[in-house]
């Protein structure tokens, strides 16, 4: 099963293309800057577009609506 749901995501974030942008950009800085809001082994998946999209789930990004 995929972790976090997509359900779950879509509460948070008006768009499923908004959310791709948010976490891609996410993912982005994750990759760049070696910077995460949880340690390393906290986290369910390995990979940092999985990741970011975990922060969406858990509020630990903050979406403005437009």
């Amino acid at each position: 099963m995929i972790y976090p749901s997509i359900d779950k995501l879509l509460q948070m974030v008006d768009s499923k293309y908004r959310l791709v942008h948010i976490a891609s950009e996410r993912s982005h800085e994750m990759s760049e800057k070696g910077l995460w809001q949880k340690r390393e082994e906290e986290y369910h998946n390995k990979k940092n577009i999985g990741r970011a999209l975990e922060e969406v789930a858990e509020g630990l990004i903050i979406i403005k609506k437009d």
